[in-house]
């Protein structure tokens, strides 16, 4: 199979070690992973905001790049997720719109692609603490990945998984929504915090780093010493010192 990874420009720029983690645990299993170097960001920020003209130019270089990849795999829900909006940018558009259509079938978070398309829950990954999970928006309402990650922290070995209230509450993130209603966003990311304090959890793990990215600032702002990860870096963690 010819597996392409879709970076997102969060991990390209701030977390890269969450693609390498992605990129390490995929060879382990025996995947080869590509990298094409023609992908740019999916087009979210300009297609929520409301340039559609400029969302449609950036999705025109995830089509032209994972043209010929059997498989697309992305560390983000929220960047997967946009490539299902890609049908109404070019809904007129016949053309495009069939390339959309292929690339939609082939794209599959990281999790997704592990449990529904290899098969795979149990990497064999050992990591002793007491974990909480945060559901971000997007991965879990527009792609339905729900139970994927929970069977995969389930068979990591001495993992401690705590229930966070409230769970499907949003972080408060939204891309631009955190700039555009600050007072709003803030508000929320509080409340998200503080019932990742409630479960006296010591690591916090999630599927999109924007969201953790936000969760994270605000308990730093805190003070507090919880550690955010995202579910490759903690698979790969874990295999590391199994």
């Amino acid at each position: 199979m010819k597996v392409s990874l879709f970076v997102t420009c969060l991990s390209d720029n701030i977390y890269p070690k969450v693609t390498e983690a992605m990129a390490r645990l995929l060879a382990r299993l025996g995947v080869e992973v590509s990298f094409p170097p023609g992908q740019t960001c999916c087009g979210q920020p300009a297609y929520n905001s409301g340039y559609w003209k400029q969302a449609r130019e950036s999705a025109l270089t995830l089509l032209d790049a994972f043209e010929d990849s059997d498989f697309v795999i992305s560390p983000s829900g929220s960047c997967t997720g946009m490539i299902h909006h890609y049908s109404k940018l070019f809904e007129n558009e016949p053309e495009q719109l069939e390339r959309t259509a292929r690339l939609q079938s082939k794209s599959y978070e990281f999790t997704q692609f592990l449990v529904n398309v290899l098969g795979v829950t149990d990497l064999g990954a050992v990591f002793p603490r007491k974990v909480t999970y945060h559901p971000s928006c997007h991965g879990s309402r527009i792609l339905g990945v729900k139970e994927e990650p929970m069977r995969l922290m389930k068979d990591v070995r001495g993992l401690e998984l705590v229930p966070l209230p409230f769970a499907e509450d949003c972080c408060g993130f939204g891309g631009t929504f955190a700039v555009k209603m600050a007072d709003i966003s803030g508000a929320m990311v509080t409340e998200k915090a503080a019932h990742v304090l409630e479960t006296e959890a010591e690591v916090l793990v999630g599927l999109d780093m924007a969201c953790l990215m936000n969760i994270a600032g605000n308990l730093r702002f805190r003070g507090e010493k919880v550690r955010v990860m995202h579910l490759a870096e903690l698979l790969y963690e874990g295999v590391k010192g199994a």
